[in-house]
């Protein structure tokens, strides 16, 4: 992998336009290294994500098709 070293001053808009200029590959790997960074997920958050499953799983009628979900949002 070629290593780039970069040190300048960019607004946001202007790196969405040079991430715009990648490769698909180059942003699938972008991608990646953004996103395997290690996150703290709070024990709340977590709590809540798990309770939702556990849920689902009880009573799978509950959910909602997404087609159907989006249909009766107000946007």
């Amino acid at each position: 992998m070629n290593s780039i070293n970069v040190n300048i001053d960019l607004s946001f808009k202007q790196l969405v336009e040079a991430v715009k200029q990648l490769s698909p590959k180059e942003k699938l790997v972008l991608n990646d290294v953004l996103w395997n960074e290690s996150m703290e997920i709070p024990v709340e958050h977590q709590a809540l994500v798990l309770g939702r499953i556990q849920k689902a799983r009880q009573n799978p009628n509950r959910l909602v098709d997404w087609d159907e979900a989006s249909k009766s949002l107000k946007l």
